[in-house]
């Protein structure tokens, strides 16, 4: 950890041809072990190829804390003003309120770095890249506790959704979400809109939850979920709705990271340890554990084989929020 007293002034850190300059480097961000914001700088680099690999080519929303997490958190899907002509960006519109916004699109570190100088903690990339932002090439299952469902739960709940991949031939990236929940990413062939890659996760939740009904639950409004179960979060999939990428920091006192983990990990881990202090000796042990996720390409056909299947059942769909 870096002495917050040994590092007022701003520093320059050299970043593959970039020079990238951090001011307020001693400032605390996460108060829990006292990192700085000179610290985070040095986790995203010590996990350098890991978090471009998940961000790369992707809009992304920045969740900025100027003050440390402790303070207030804006969320930026504009570009911050100032930025080097070399940080790239791209457009993305939002036909809900008839505007666009031009954002940060991570093609190298020294982006992921500066963003740290712009006081972003956490990195929330869309599920789609920049050569067609309106056409998913990412499906995200996204396993998320209730208030009352404890972690062995959702243990439970991930081995059963591997098994449904292993099923259909498709292969699951999973990772801590750095909360209480976990991940788990599928590459798919940039095929299909938003609506229908959110279709096939919804098919995909209802299989879970007809193996697990005691554990899941697909049933979309909060106030009607029971608080002891695991919703399956398919909307997570749906246009402009992005949760934090693989290595992104979380904006909590203890700097948890959403971690990438091994299939046989899934009954030990303990996502509180993984943190900023932690997670770069375990990549630099490991390396990046969702390096191979550009080479498993799954098609949806056979999910939406599954929607369609449900719908002719008479199964209802609560709706895409986006549309309400």
């Amino acid at each position: 950890m870096t002495p917050p007293a040994a590092q007022s002034e701003a520093i320059e850190l050299a970043v593959g041809e970039r020079t990238v300059r951090i001011s307020n480097p001693g400032r605390i961000y996460f108060p829990a072990r006292g990192e700085t914001k000179l610290d985070l700088a040095n986790y995203y680099l010590g996990v350098g190829d890991g978090i471009v690999r998940a961000l790369r080519e992707r809009p992304c929303m920045m969740h900025r804390f100027p003050s440390g997490i402790s303070g207030d958190k804006v969320h930026q899907k504009r570009l911050p003003r100032g930025a080097p002509d070399w940080v790239q960006t791209v457009r993305v519109y939002f036909p809900r309120y008839s505007r666009h916004a031009d954002e940060l699109c991570v093609t190298e570190l020294a982006s992921v770095i500066w963003s740290v100088q712009m006081s972003t903690v956490e990195f929330h990339p869309w599920n789609s890249r920049r050569t067609d932002v309106e056409v998913p090439d990412e499906w995200r299952i996204d396993l998320d506790p209730m208030p009352d469902c404890g972690f062995d739960r959702v243990r439970r709940v991930a081995h059963v959704a591997h098994e449904v991949l292993d099923e259909l031939g498709a292969v699951g990236w999973p990772k801590t979400s750095g909360g209480s929940g976990l991940h788990i990413y599928v590459r798919i062939e940039p095929e299909y809109g938003f609506s229908d890659v959110r279709r096939a996760a919804l098919a995909f939740a209802r299989e879970v939850e007809r193996r697990a009904p005691d554990d899941v639950t697909t049933t979309w409004w909060r106030k009607d979920r029971a608080p002891d179960k695991l919703f399956v979060d398919y909307n997570q999939n749906t246009r402009d709705h992005t949760i934090a990428s693989a290595y992104s920091v979380r904006g909590n006192p203890e700097g948890t990271v959403s971690t990438p983990i091994r299939w046989g990990e899934i009954d030990d881990v303990e996502p509180r340890d993984c943190t900023i202090a932690t997670v770069p000796g375990r990549y630099a042990e490991l390396g990046d554990l969702h390096a191979g996720i550009d080479d498993a390409v799954f098609s949806l056909r056979p999910l939406l084989e599954w929607a369609d299947r449900d719908e002719r059942d008479g199964a209802d769909d609560p709706g895409d929020p986006n549309e309400a």
